[in-house]
C-alpha cells in the first residue's frame, strides 16, 4: 500500500463546486477521497466517478442496509462505477448480500460496526444491551465469518481488532483528529499517529481538513504523522 493512500479525506461539502475546489487545493497531498450522503445528494455521484477515472481512489460511504436482494443489486451497480470501498451496516443479512453483490469485482465492502458518534449510553437508548466494545466484537466475528474484506470502527477498537483478525481484514477508522482539533460529534477518537500504531490501515479525516484555512497544509501534516508512525501493521494487499 502506498503510504499516501492511508489518509482518506472526507469530501463532506454540500456542492460539487466546493468538492472540486477542495480537490484542486489538496492536489497530490491526497490520493483517496470519501464521498457520502451530503455530496451524493447534491449531485456528487457523477463527480465521484470522474474522480475515480482520474486516478483517485474513492470510498463511497452509503452505509447500505435493506433486504438482501436490494443490497445485492445495489452493490452490483456500484461495483461497475469504479469505486474502491463501499460501506454497509454490519448486520449479517446485509453483509452477506453485499459480499455476493461485489463478488468478481475490485470493490471492497466495509462493514460499519458501531458509529464513532455512539457511546455505551447511546446504545442503551437504542435498545442494545451490549457495550460498544461488546457489540463491535460481535460484529467483527460475524463479518469475518461472512468473508467481508474490511471494517469501519473507531480507533479505540483498532488494536484489539487487529490482534484478532491479523492481516486478513482492512481496518478503516473515522474519529481521527489531529492533536488540538475539535472533536465535534465524535466520541471515540484518536490522533492519526496513534490510530496507525493501533492497527488502522486507513484514516478518514473530514472537518479538520475541509474546514481548515489551508487544507493542503493540514493534509500534509497528517500524511507526515502517518509516515512517521512506528509499528505500521501489515495490510491486506
Amino acid at each position: 500500500m502506498d503510504t499516501k493512500d492511508r489518509l482518506i479525506c472526507a469530501l463532506d461539502v454540500d456542492s460539487v463546486a466546493k468538492a472540486e475546489a477542495l480537490v484542486i487545493r489538496l492536489g497530490d497531498s491526497v490520493t483517496f477521497y470519501k464521498v457520502g450522503y451530503q455530496l451524493v445528494f447534491n449531485g456528487g455521484l457523477p463527480f465521484a466517478q470522474d474522480l475515480a477515472r482520474s486516478g483517485k481512489k474513492i470510498f463511497l460511504d452509503m452505509k447500505l442496509h435493506d433486504i438482501g436482494n436490494t443490497v445485492s443489486k445495489g452493490v452490483e451497480a456500484i461495483a461497475r462505477m469504479g469505486m474502491t470501498f463501499l460501506t454497509v451496516h454490519a448486520f449479517p443479512q446485509t453483509m452477506k448480500a453485499a459480499v455476493e453483490g461485489a463478488r468478481g469485482s475490485d470493490l471492497k465492502i466495509l462493514s460499519v460496526t458501531v458509529m464513532t458518534s455512539y457511546d455505551d449510553a447511546d446504545l442503551v437508548e437504542a435498545g442494545y444491551r451490549q457495550s460498544v466494545s461488546e457489540l463491535v466484537s460481535q460484529r467483527v466475528a460475524q463479518a469475518m465469518a461472512l468473508g467481508v474484506p474490511g471494517l469501519i470502527l473507531s480507533p479505540e477498537e483498532a488494536a484489539t481488532t487487529r490482534n484478532r483478525v491479523g492481516d486478513t481484514m482492512l481496518l478503516v477508522t473515522p474519529g481521527v483528529r489531529p492533536a488540538g482539533s475539535d472533536s465535534g460529534d465524535q466520541k471515540r477518537i484518536m490522533t492519526p499517529g496513534d490510530a496507525i500504531r493501533a492497527g488502522a490501515d486507513h484514516l478518514v479525516v473530514g472537518r479538520p481538513i475541509v474546514a481548515a484555512a489551508d487544507p493542503r497544509a493540514v493534509a500534509e501534516a497528517i500524511q507526515a504523522e502517518i509516515a512517521g508512525s512506528a509499528g505500521v501493521p501489515a495490510t491486506l494487499k
